[in-house]
């Protein structure tokens, strides 16, 4: 063999070392990613956006990482806002509306592209620990898109048979429990779930520490039926509510805490919101979104406006608030930003807020947002400071009795006749409809309205959206 035969070999073989130490070098210093998802808690749910709940650890974050004062979950209601959090859509572009029934025949289509299937590509771990509600059948679990890892339920955790409008509007069958694929339990108690999707989480970072992961922790409370472990009850001396965040506040230290004691907490991103705004009916066991207008289920401030915060020790400012305007949607593409993924094949909804969170820029990601219910009604859009709202009927507990302790009250349903125009940088509140007064600005927004009804569609004015995509089906 020549000598040239002999050195071939070794030179490719040097080559072959040094891209696989720079893949290796390059993983890691990628970021973990933890995004803890709470259920049905309001924008005044945290100490730092008003509460009188203490809630330490979060205030912590605010004061060693970001408060965005104007974020939005891309829909008020549970599965559609976790659709849009895991795949940067705006949930009608791909087929999810409100939340799915035990047994749905639909899901999440397996032709998206989840945040966690993002990251696997660039070699993450990937782990999810609560919440799921995308679809129940095996097809549509976590671990058909892209988590290696679940343990918690497959839908609200008010889906089972101690609801208390079980056997007159609802026949639920019982809560299961899984780990991965299986059912391992059902639960006739909830009072240590927050712990167990705690200590679960933990063990998650312990086991990944090396390398780069994702954490997802979508917990199923504040939500009702709330449900707090013995060492909470009574703590926050704000009622069962406010028990319940102190333990949510309890698990976010224990996750920060581990991040911490394993040395890591530096290079990990982690984010705190929740999927929609307080459901007001519930009265004692609902939160508040104060002082915003209205809940969950509605596009109106209250509905879709949430706590968020960020912490990333490595990158991003301390201390510091952003009032721009982001949306869940632009979740994805921002962390594809930050760990150097590409987005999607199929078309997204959301941008890169990266700039934004960096400080780089005082501007949203966005032109506009657009807030859709129900079944693909578009109800309202945002863009700066002007909100729009179209003519639509929506839920509210105006001049009704609010439940208590479990029950739920009554809502009232109102109608827009005509389209209203709110100025949020002067009425957060929502109280003074200024489209009158402001004719110009009115016909602008109506024409990003009609040129996301050409995109998406809208129910309430029969149009139907060329770039709809459809969820995944059980025939």
């Amino acid at each position: 063999m020549s000598r040239f035969g002999l050195i071939l070999p070794i030179l490719c073989l040097l080559i072959a070392c040094k891209a696989e130490n720079e893949l290796l070098s390059k993983q890691s210093t990628l970021p973990n990613i933890v995004i803890i998802f709470t259920d049905d808690q309001g924008y005044q749910d945290v100490g730092v956006f008003g509460s009188k709940i203490s809630t330490p650890h979060l205030d912590q974050m605010a004061a060693e990482g970001l408060k965005l004062t104007n974020y939005y979950a891309a829909q008020a209601v549970c599965s559609a806002s976790r659709a849009a959090l895991l795949t940067g859509c705006y949930p009608n572009r791909i087929g999810i509306h409100n939340a799915l029934m035990p047994n749905a025949n639909i899901g999440l289509n397996p032709d998206e592209t989840t945040l966690a299937e993002l990251l696997k590509s660039r070699g993450y771990a990937t782990g999810i620990f609560g919440k799921w509600h995308l679809g129940d059948h095996p097809n549509f679990l976590p671990t058909a898109h892209g988590f290696d890892e679940w343990f918690g339920i497959p839908y609200s955790n008010d889906m089972w048979p101690y609801h208390p409008q079980q056997g007159t509007v609802f026949n639920f069958g019982p809560l299961p429990l899984y780990q991965n694929e299986q059912v391992i339990d059902t639960l006739t108690d909830q009072s240590q779930l927050t712990a167990q999707i705690t200590k679960k989480s933990i063990e998650f970072i312990e086991r990944n520490k090396a390398n780069p992961f994702f954490l997802y922790v979508p917990h199923p409370q504040p939500h009702v039926p709330l449900f707090v472990s013995e060492r909470f009850k009574g703590k926050s001396e704000q009622g069962l509510y406010g028990d319940v965040i102190m333990e949510l506040d309890w698990s976010v230290g224990q996750i920060m805490q581990a991040l911490e004691a394993n040395a890591i907490a530096d290079n990990t991103m982690v984010i705190f919101t929740s999927d929609n705004g307080p459901w007001l009916s519930y009265g004692n066991h609902a939160g508040s979104a104060l002082p915003f207008r209205e809940g969950k289920g509605t596009a109106w401030e209250g509905g879709q406006r949430e706590p968020f915060l960020i912490i990333y020790p490595d990158s991003l400012p301390r201390g510091k608030t952003i009032d721009a305007p982001i949306m869940a949607i632009d979740l994805l593409p921002t962390i594809a930003d930050v760990v150097g993924a590409p987005l999607p094949d199929l078309k997204i909804d959301g941008k890169s807020a990266w700039p934004l969170l960096k400080g780089e820029t005082t501007k949203s990601p966005q032109e506009a947002y657009f807030f859709y219910y129900k079944t693909n009604e578009l109800h309202a859009v945002r863009q700066g400071d002007w909100k729009l709202y179209t003519p639509h009927t929506y839920r509210s507990m105006k001049g009704q009795l609010p439940g208590k302790d479990g029950l739920p009250g009554l809502y009232r349903q109102f109608t827009l006749e005509k389209h209203e125009l709110y100025n949020l940088s002067h009425d957060p509140e929502e109280t003074l409809n200024v489209a009158n007064e402001n004719p110009k600005i009115v016909t602008k927004m109506m024409h990003l309205a009609d040129s996301m009804r050409n995109e998406l569609g809208d129910a309430l004015t029969s149009a139907k959206g060329i770039n709809n995509r459809e969820p995944g089906r059980i025939e």
